[in-house]
């Protein structure tokens, strides 16, 4: 009645309503009623899991004042300004009266909303949900929007206008930040039925140039191949949707995302991860679970920030993006300066408060713009797996199972041949000789021996403390370390191994021109200190593809990169820049904590100063099957039971990581943590879930230091004799342009002179600080000396007056000979000298001498001295051209002509 604004009563009983899931005393409320005019405005308190509707407006002046500004037509206009985000669509609710007044209990269904279940409304007073209309132009776009706010910062989506062709496309925005992102897949409900155990799903994302107000370099002028940061942000959406995707369903989806419009004062990380997951539920593709992510920081004062700017991360003691449902964490990655366990729950904590507001919200918007669009989930898409072949499982292959599991062997081989060879005996039960299968039955066999298999392994360890390779829950597998593998070539090497994962280790020092540089939407930035992760298919014994460096290897460089930082000394008392690369060269589970470890050592071995030592550990965990995907109206029981049955596991094996429901990797010491990393295969976990494998993860961080102290208990006092020299001294402000030379003439002519590997100069407000890198320290000592005189030469010009100041800066006198002018550039071509400070010119070869002149460089030499005349004040090339020749032939009596 209300949606047709027809004036008649509305009777609640006569609605159909499944069953309250709690018991409820229903009460008749007053009739409502309203006009083609009317508008409405709902409001509610969050308390309790259902919502109240009140402060009903049917007046026409209501109406015109409420509903200015959001959008006209001919139809009933309602202004649904809806601070919990109630309705998802007039037509997909329902709604009965709770208790006397105006309080009606709203419960929605979406059309395949998780598998079909009744789903309580959750409310907040932050949230708005509405349709706005766009005029401009002859199309007439009605857009969804929802605003809502988070810590201040406003956040809105729209849907409606731009990419109406896409499954979805949503526009998120926050501050002047703009975020673009669309969900596409194969959707064809005549097409033959696909069938596969995994979601071809692929994500992109890409910071446009343009966003900042720049373009991107090159000779193309065209952005291109992503940058790591892109990879590592297409990664974080990748792994937060992917778990939440409905078993059964294999059809191909493609998320993208574009940042449209940068304001450095908002984060667009968290918008990437919220548009992507709004466009998948405002579209037609069956992903009907709500996931937002937020970034966390910490100011000056320990004081937790929700996304913070990116110049705020990096200087903060905390970098932390996590992702979750309502209820639930689904992703973790960041990094940190040694903060406790205890601080990484609140950070988590807090996030979830957010993430929880605008999963509400997220929820409203996708009901609502699949209503304006008359679109529904295609839940037909899903094929229902064959449960009951689980029982059967157990009925032909339990024993058997219990059997495989309890090999005990610590080799990778012999366990995957016990348990994965049962898998083809499940075949032989299940599949040979029965005709008129099902589609999809083979698959069904093979997922759900890997859920049997899981299951077994999750009671044997329950039951038994004991894991497939015979450890306890709690146990590191045997650890061993050689230092400098590679000595003496190489700067800084080690050997890390840890069961049949192993990483080979490298450092290289260098100077500043060994810096890794990137341009992004910030501005270019260079790292000192940087990781680089390679993981050949050799390290599995495969065969596979080897060239460009894939996303993983991107992210788990990453991951071990930011375990190393907190640690790395600061470029004051260690000026070298520092390069670790790992070469994974075995890898049974966790090959990017054997990176940390490997690598700390590999420092260590270089005679990096380190503020201290660090290790990390990858945990798993193995839950009961049922528990995975739980009944979204017993969610609280179903985490507290999860609590209760689920094993954690420390120091995983590859085999558990495949199995498994969670990585969970975590770097630091005893004392706290400095990066980590959470992948789920579930709909999501508890915090306190979280908690236990923190405080079990700094277990094996203190186990696997106590092994790596052992074979390195601090860095060598000195440099490998391979490493580059280096010194580094100050120099006035006013040298700099005398060292550099016109267009760096001087200075690559010091580094050719001397045979150096570098010459670095950096401008301050007060100074310039000279770094020089070579491999002799003779040859240093003389290019310092040479370059100090420069700068005392420049120093020393000091005009006592304005009028020297005007007559120095002035051009030379055509005809004039000046005497012992300094040589600051030798060329094939000839030389440059300088007049004065600031003032130079070429003598070309031809003017060097009476003689013909073979070798300008064997002849001369920078700093010596010449007498040179002026012929002309500008020759071709628009320099000052000078004659020495022309100073001998007139010391002769020789007349030489002079250019006016």
């Amino acid at each position: 009645a209300l949606m047709a604004g027809h004036a008649q009563a509305w009777d609640p009983s006569a609605l159909p309503l499944p069953p309250s899931p709690s018991p409820r005393t229903p009460a008749f409320a007053p009739s409502l009623q309203t006009s083609p005019s009317s508008s409405f405005r709902t409001s509610a308190s969050s308390k309790g899991p259902f919502c109240s509707l009140s402060s009903f407006s049917a007046s026409p002046s209501a109406s015109s004042a409420s509903s200015k500004g959001r959008f006209s037509s001919p139809s009933p206009k309602f202004h649904f300004n809806m601070p919990h985000g109630l309705w998802g669509g007039f037509g997909a609710g329902v709604a009965r009266p709770l208790s006397a007044g105006n309080q009606l209990l709203v419960r929605r269904r979406r059309a395949g909303l998780s598998n079909g279940m009744m789903v309580e409304e959750r409310s907040h007073p932050d949230i708005n949900v509405f349709e706005e209309a766009c005029e401009q132009g002859e199309h007439n776009f009605r857009k969804v929007v929802m605003e809502v706010d988070i810590d201040g910062n406003k956040l809105r989506l729209e849907s409606g206008e731009v990419g109406r062709l896409a499954a979805g496309a949503v526009m998120a925005k926050q501050r002047d930040s703009i975020v673009y992102s669309t969900a596409c897949g194969d959707l064809n409900l005549d097409k033959e039925e696909v069938v596969e155990d995994f979601v071809p799903l692929s994500v992109h994302y890409q910071e446009r140039s343009s966003a900042a107000g720049k373009t991107s370099g090159g000779y193309i002028k065209r952005d291109g191949r992503p940058s790591d940061e892109e990879v590592l942000t297409a990664r974080i959406i990748d792994r937060t949707l992917r778990p939440l995707f409905p078993p059964g369903f294999c059809r191909e989806v493609q998320v993208l995302s574009w940042v449209l419009a940068y304001d450095p004062q908002a984060n667009v990380d968290p918008l990437a991860l919220i548009s992507s997951s709004a466009a998948l539920l405002a579209s037609p593709i069956p992903f009907d679970t709500p996931v937002a992510g937020v970034c966390i920081g910490m100011d000056a004062k320990g004081k937790f920030v929700i996304n913070p700017t990116r110049e705020a991360l990096k200087t903060s003691r905390l970098n932390l993006f996590v992702s979750g449902t309502e209820e639930s964490v689904m992703m973790i990655e960041g990094a940190a300066d040694f903060l406790s366990d205890e601080q990484m729950v609140e950070a988590i904590e807090l996030g979830m408060k957010a993430i929880k507001k605008i999963c509400i919200g997220l929820r409203l918007f996708a009901a609502k713009t699949l209503e304006a669009r008359k679109e529904v989930s295609l839940r037909e898409l899903i094929r229902q797996p064959d449960e009951s072949l689980f029982e059967q499982f157990e009925e032909h292959l339990g024993e058997a199972m219990v059997s495989a599991i309890c090999t005990g062997s610590s080799s990778k081989r012999d366990v995957y041949t016990a348990i994965f060879g049962l898998e083809d005996e499940a075949k032989r039960i299940f599949l040979e000789g029965k005709e008129d299968l099902p589609p999809g039955y083979a698959i069904d066999v093979k997922t759900t021996f890997k859920r049997f298999a899981a299951e077994k392994m999750r009671q044997f360890a329950k039951e038994k403390d004991q894991r497939v390779d015979g450890r306890t829950t709690r146990q590191v597998r045997p650890i061993s370390v050689r230092m400098s593998p590679l000595a003496p070539a190489v700067h800084g090497s080690s050997l890390f191994t840890r069961g049949e994962t192993q990483a080979l280790a490298t450092v290289t020092l260098g100077d500043s021109g060994s810096r890794q540089r990137s341009e992004g939407l910030d501005g270019e930035e260079s790292k000192r200190f940087y990781l680089q992760y390679s993981f050949p298919p050799s390290s599995v014994g495969e065969c596979g593809r080897v060239g460009a460096i894939g996303r993983r290897e991107i992210g788990h460089g990453n991951l071990a990169e930011r375990g190393l930082l907190p640690v790395i000394p600061s470029e004051d008392d260690f000026p070298y820049t520092i390069r670790v690369e790992s070469l994974i060269t075995e890898s049974c589970g966790s090959s990017s904590m054997a990176s940390v470890c490997g690598g700390c050592l590999a420092l260590f071995d270089a005679g990096v100063p380190l503020k201290r030592p660090v290790a990390g550990v990858a945990m798993g965990l193995l839950l009961p099957e049922n528990l995975k995907r739980g009944n979204e109206e017993n969610k609280e029981a179903i985490m507290r039971k999860m609590e209760e049955e689920a094993v954690i596991l420390t120091d995983i094996l590859g085999l558990e990581d495949s199995l498994g429901t969670m990585d969970f990797k975590v770097c630091g010491d005893a004392k706290g943590i400095t990066a980590f990393q959470l992948d789920i295969k579930c709909e999501g976990l508890s915090v306190n879930l979280l908690k236990s494998a923190l405080a079990q993860a700094r277990e094996g961080r203190v186990h696997m230091l106590v092994h790596m102290l052992k074979a390195q208990a601090k860095p060598r006092p000195e440099l490998a004799p391979s490493v580059p020299k280096l010194v580094r001294f100050s120099v006035p402000l006013v040298a700099i342009g005398k060292i550099i030379g016109p267009g760096g003439t001087t200075i690559r002519s010091l580094i050719e002179e001397f045979k150096l590997t570098n010459i670095d100069i950096v401008e301050t407000k007060s100074e310039g600080v000279v770094t020089i890198t070579a491999l002799s320290s003779d040859n240093i000592a003389k290019a310092e000396d040479k370059v100090r005189f420069l700068a005392q030469e420049a120093n020393n010009f000091s005009p006592s007056s304005t009028a020297t100041l005007k007559k120095k800066a002035a051009d030379p006198e055509v005809g004039k000979v000046y005497k012992d002018c300094t040589i600051v550039g030798v060329h094939p071509f000839g030389c440059f000298v300088e007049l004065w400070p600031g003032k130079e010119g070429l003598v070309h070869v031809s003017e060097l001498d009476k003689e013909r002149i073979d070798s300008v460089e064997l002849r001369f030499k920078i700093g010596e001295k010449m007498d040179v005349k002026v012929l002309a004040l500008r020759d071709q090339k628009g320099k000052i051209r000078l004659s020495r020749k022309a100073v001998l032939e007139s010391e002769v009596g020789e007349d030489v002509p002079v250019e006016t």
